[in-house]
C-alpha cells in the first residue's frame, strides 16, 4: 500500500497561505521541512494536516490542497526466487507437458501410418463389403425369380392379366419380406462379429 503522496503545486504554495497560517506552527513546520527535503511527503503528515483543517473550521479543504498532487507507489523490489524452487518448477512443468503428450497420443498407434488403417484392416473390410454385396444381390434374384414363376405359374389358374400380375405382386411380396427378415438376422449377426 502506498504510504506517501507527490505533492501538487497548490500543496506547495500552501505555507503561504494565511488560512493555513492559524494552524499549528510545528505543523505548519514540519510540512515546510517535507516540501523542502522533497516533493514527497508522508500520509501521516497530510492526515494531521487533514485533522487540524477540521479543528481549526477553515474554509480550506483538504481536497483543495492536494489538487494535483499524485499517489506515490514506490517500486517493488521482487525478492531473488530460490534456485532450487526454480529446479523443481521447471521439473514439474517438463513432467506435466510429458503426460499430456503421452494423453494426447495414447490411442495412436506406430503400426498404423496412414489413415485408413493397416493392410488387415483392409482385408477385413472387404470381406464385409463382399459379404454384403452378395447378400443383397441374393435378395434382388429371389424377389425377381419368386414375381416370374408366379407370374407364368398363374396362367393356369387365371385367363385375366390383372390377376395374373396382382397374385405375383402377392406372393413376390410374402418372399421379399421373408427374405428381408433373414437377410437383416444374417447381417446383424455378420456385422456383430466386426
Amino acid at each position: 500500500m502506498a504510504a506517501s503522496l507527490r505533492a501538487g503545486e497548490r500543496l506547495r504554495r500552501a505555507s503561504a497561505d494565511p488560512e493555513l497560517r492559524r494552524l499549528d506552527s510545528e505543523l505548519l513546520a514540519e510540512l515546510e521541512a517535507a516540501l523542502a527535503a522533497g516533493p514527497v511527503l508522508p500520509f501521516a503528515l497530510v492526515r494531521r494536516l487533514h485533522q487540524a483543517l477540521r479543528d481549526a473550521g477553515s474554509q480550506v479543504y483538504l481536497h483543495e490542497l492536494l489538487e494535483g498532487s499524485e499517489v506515490f507507489l514506490p517500486e517493488v523490489k521482487k525478492p531473488p526466487r530460490n534456485p532450487e524452487l526454480v529446479a523443481r518448477l521447471e521439473t514439474l512443468k517438463a513432467k506435466l507437458a510429458n503426460e499430456e503428450y503421452n494423453r494426447m497420443t495414447r490411442n495412436v498407434n506406430s503400426q498404423e501410418l496412414n489413415r485408413y488403417g493397416t493392410l488387415a484392416d483392409l482385408g477385413k473390410q472387404v470381406r464385409s463389403t463382399k459379404a454384403v454385396v452378395i447378400t443383397v444381390f441374393n435378395f434382388l434374384v429371389t424377389v425377381v425369380a419368386t414375381f416370374a414363376c408366379t407370374y407364368l405359374g398363374s396362367q393356369y389358374v387365371f385367363t385375366e392379366m390383372a390377376a395374373r400380375v396382382l397374385s405375383a405382386v402377392i406372393v413376390t411380396s410374402v418372399v421379399g419380406l421373408a427374405e428381408l427378415y433373414l437377410m437383416v438376422r444374417t447381417l446383424e449377426g455378420e456385422l456383430g462379429e466386426l
